[in-house]
């Protein structure tokens, strides 16, 4: 996931080089930066999703784990 952010901030900040509204930069005002900055930020927001997708899967596991391991999560037990 952290991963991700970083792709978005450094698609951000090529973007707008690229657009030559961040100057005082080689990469200022070339357009290839203005394609490759924003197909970045979208690689990184994906990387941010299937971050999240896979945390929120992982702590439902866990759950799932504790309330099998409880007495109270098995009737059978009581």
């Amino acid at each position: 996931m952290a991963l991700g952010v970083l792709a978005v901030v450094v698609g951000a900040l090529w973007t707008l080089q690229g657009l030559d509204i961040v100057t005082d930069s080689r990469m200022s005002g070339t357009g290839i930066w203005a394609v490759i900055g924003p197909a970045v930020a979208i690689a990184g927001l994906i990387l941010i999703i299937l971050g999240e997708r896979s945390r929120s899967r992982a702590k439902r596991a866990e759950a799932l784990a504790i309330i099998h391991q409880s007495p109270l999560g098995d009737p059978g037990k009581m």
